[in-house]
């Protein structure tokens, strides 16, 4: 309520603000302000409408600094490990801002909290809804047996009856294995017939190690395939299931930074053909890693 004050932080004269007064009261044919001697007050049309301005002023405000800081600011993902290691730290040198990227990954199935989990986006298994929440279905896969080349070779392993006499890496959040006996016309032996391992990553890497086999998920495994670190056993594959999704604050669904790294991971998905297709698809609810 001061015009010298104002002058002062706007780097005016006095004259120049009262006169840009006077212009917006003659626009909006009202008066803002009563003139008590030396000092303002607000008349009850100027407190509503500068009651109005303010909030449109704040929101500028913050839309300006969070383009502003957007090259400067880390942005944070949450992720599971299997899709962080086998998946996206491969390719995460082509995203435009990955300098800034603090990669985390989830002993259990990643949080879509948001008030609690410090995170930007999260890349969650399935496509679970949340309120509040944006999800955007990210891949799609079936399963195959995947085994160490040495481990193939060591003992002859050309047909999917030779998987009855091998050590059957498992997933305890989702064994896919009497699935994919079914579906390559085998009946399904009697499990375990191997160790149990908490997330099909884990599992994975035991085969790696030629441990046994492992039921791998396609679309993660095939930089491992093509490596030749793991080789895919025969052409059987279990139907496709939506695995991952991506998942942000919907309050935050114009943020530039999540707006460039979910049109980002969309078009690798798209480049790799594991994109989800709703009409063949199906989704899987147990929580995975």
């Amino acid at each position: 309520m001061s015009i010298k004050c104002a002058a002062e932080e706007l780097c005016l004269t006095p004259s120049a603000v009262s006169h840009q007064i006077r212009a917006l009261e003659a626009y909006l044919d009202t008066s803002l302000f009563e003139r008590l001697g030396n000092k303002l007050q607000l008349t009850l049309t100027g407190r509503a409408y500068s009651g109005k301005l303010t909030t449109l002023l704040n929101d500028l405000d913050t839309s300006t600094r969070s383009i502003r800081e957007a090259g400067h600011r880390p942005f944070r993902v949450l992720s599971t490990p299997g899709f962080a290691a086998r998946w996206l730290v491969p390719r995460l040198n082509r995203l435009s801002f990955c300098d800034r990227v603090r990669l985390r990954v989830s002993e259990a199935a990643p949080s879509t909290d948001f008030a609690s989990n410090d995170a930007d986006l999260v890349i969650q298994w399935s496509d679970d809804k949340r309120a509040g929440v944006v999800t955007e279905p990210l891949m799609e896969s079936g399963r195959y047996p995947v085994i160490s080349p040495a481990l193939k070779k060591s003992q002859n392993v050309n047909a999917p009856e030779d998987l009855l006499r091998l050590t059957l890496m498992h997933d305890e959040t989702m064994d896919g294995w009497e699935e994919w006996f079914r579906a390559a016309g085998l009946s399904p032996p009697v499990f375990p017939r191997g160790p149990t391992f908490p997330n099909c990553e884990l599992a994975t890497t035991a085969a790696e190690k030629g441990q046994g086999v492992s039921l791998a998920y396609d679309a993660i495994v095939r930089g491992t395939v093509a490596d030749g670190r793991l080789v895919r056993l025969f052409d059987t594959i279990t139907i496709p299931s939506i695995i991952y999704s991506v998942a942000y604050s919907e309050a935050r669904s114009t943020d530039p930074m999540i707006r460039e790294f979910t049109s980002w991971i969309h078009r690798e998905i798209a480049d790799d053909g594991t994109q989800v297709n709703r009409e063949k698809s199906r989704t899987v609810q147990a929580p995975a890693l």
